[in-house]
């Protein structure tokens, strides 16, 4: 084969791709298991946004192969079109309408009029978004302030309760902006989606993990009260330092009742820094929510016991490799690449540029809290307990 010449994929060998997509497998491992480059599977999945396609199937009102093929015969026979259309027990208007079609009784072929016919079905379905224009402006309107499409669906539900028209799943949405055939949702728009991408992968893909330096005298996880894990009191906050290049760092405070966000600007991550900025900024913070702190293993918290003497707020600390123990902050995290890729300088932000990052954060719809903001669940909760 022709360096650069694209070969195409049977039938089976695409619904096999399209399995193996599914299941999470790269564009690489793909591209391999049929000795293909991994950019003619990219062409192939981007082509339908990465969404796996529907199986074509015929309508039952349609004409058949054999149908046709006995037309042609009638025609050959030279019987008429009521005559065909009698021994088919079809309206004569359907033979008639599908010898004209396709060129008339002199030219007429049933395996060429059968490819046409299916060939001209694929005609797209209109969507949702493309015949409800109001319900795609607000969309558009809501993705333009970087709210997800799951955020979007589910804020109209709770906007227009008694409005049945103005419902859209998420997935409607993803298909809309990934496959640009659809001419719905401009292409600029899946810039302010988190993760940039512009096909959908599948939930079952790879993420690698991360391992950690280790604390002298943590407080394990373990022995964190029933109080900060069920989440009914205000003022648990989960904490973590992301980098970027040059050495970079900011740290990122996430509440666990409300998932209100909060960054903090650091020169650098070396312990007595990073401790001194934490310990001024929760000083900020009302009383009533300075409970305790849960980080990870990072050696940036290796003075903790400082900050717990100046801020009367005890710290926890995660088992080894282990960042599910800190959910909502790792989550908060990657909602955050969304305005601090990875990859980015991140002493270039000042810290009021990081308080617009986190008010952005804040004043998205969430849905584990029923799609409420993080800003307004944090005023009601604190507003509860006076």
């Amino acid at each position: 084969m022709a360096q650069g010449k694209r070969a195409g994929l049977s039938a089976v060998q695409k619904s096999d791709m399209w399995c193996r997509w599914k299941a999470g497998q790269s564009l690489h491992e793909i591209g391999r298991a049929f000795g293909k480059n991994h950019s003619s599977i990219r062409c192939l999945v981007s082509h339908h946004g990465g969404f796996v396609p529907a199986v074509r199937r015929r309508s039952l009102l349609a004409l058949t192969l054999r149908e046709r093929e006995e037309i042609s015969r009638g025609i050959a026979s030279g019987s008429s079109i009521r005559e065909i259309a009698k021994c088919l027990d079809r309206t004569v208007s359907t033979v008639s309408r599908e010898v004209a079609r396709h060129g008339g009784r002199s030219v007429y072929r049933a395996n060429e009029a059968d490819y046409e016919a299916w060939e001209s079905a694929l005609r797209p379905k209109r969507c949702l978004l493309s015949i409800h224009v109001k319900l795609q402006k607000i969309v558009a309107s809501k993705l333009i302030l970087d709210w997800s499409p799951e955020q979007v669906s589910g804020w109209l539900k709770t906007q227009y309760p008694d409005d049945e028209s103005l419902r859209v799943s998420h997935e409607t949405i993803y298909r809309s902006l990934f496959i640009q055939a659809r001419g719905v949702l401009k292409k600029e728009l899946i810039g302010h989606l988190r993760s940039k991408r512009r096909i959908r992968r599948s939930q079952h893909s790879r993420v690698g993990g991360q391992s950690r330096g280790q604390i002298v005298d943590a407080i394990s996880i373990r022995e964190r009260p029933a109080e900060i894990q069920d989440r009914a009191i205000p003022g648990h906050w989960e904490g973590d330092l992301i980098g970027g290049s040059k050495n970079s760092h900011v740290v990122t405070l996430v509440e666990r009742h409300s998932r209100f966000t909060a960054l903090v600007k650091v020169p650098s991550k070396d312990t007595a820094v990073v401790v001194a900025a934490l310990t001024r900024h929760v000083r900020k913070i009302p009383a009533a929510l300075r409970r305790s702190l849960t980080w990870d293993r990072g050696l940036e918290m290796a003075k903790h016991k400082t900050f717990t003497v100046a801020t009367n707020v005890k710290v926890y600390f995660c088992d080894p490799h282990s960042p599910w123990q800190r959910g909502t902050n790792e989550n908060t995290n990657r909602l955050l690449r969304q305005y601090l890729p990875k990859g980015t300088d991140l002493s270039c932000f000042a810290q009021s540029e990081l308080d617009k990052v986190a008010l952005r954060l804040n004043q998205r719809p969430r849905k584990t809290l029923g799609f409420q903001t993080p800003a307004s669940r944090l005023r009601a909760s604190v507003a509860s307990t006076h």
